[in-house]
């Protein structure tokens, strides 16, 4: 069992910056991909990035390409999400998921599951 544990939300103002955490306990993420879910009420969950070490390759979504970059550690026990020129449409619960399968992490079907951290972007 991998417990996942995100931190860094906050409020910020539009065009502001903030970079969310995603902490692995127990193990490290070297056999994992990890990826970023967001989920508003009365909306779909929707992706946002994903990271998968075996091909060290990215994924975003169109929604926020240029804008936010996902990253990890060398000790592979933190996923980072930086998020740049941050919208208010940005603002949502931010998860984390982890998952030995790449598919699953983008379709929203990993294993692993962390508790959240609200993020909100308002003037």
């Amino acid at each position: 069992q991998v417990q996942l544990v995100e931190s860094g939300g906050g409020l910020v103002q539009p065009g502001g910056s903030l970079r969310l955490s995603c902490a692995a306990s127990g193990r490290t993420f070297s056999s994992y991909a990890v990826g970023w879910f967001r989920q508003t009420p009365g909306k779909e969950r929707e992706f946002v990035a994903a990271i998968s070490w075996r091909g060290v390759s990215t994924y975003y979504s169109d929604s926020v390409k240029g804008r936010f970059a996902i990253s990890g550690d060398n000790a592979k026990t933190t996923v980072y999400l930086q998020m740049n020129s941050l919208k208010p449409e940005d603002t949502a619960i931010y998860y984390c998921t982890a998952d030995t399968r790449d598919s699953a992490v983008v379709l929203g079907r990993g294993d692993y599951w962390g508790q959240g951290t609200q993020v909100t972007v308002s003037s």
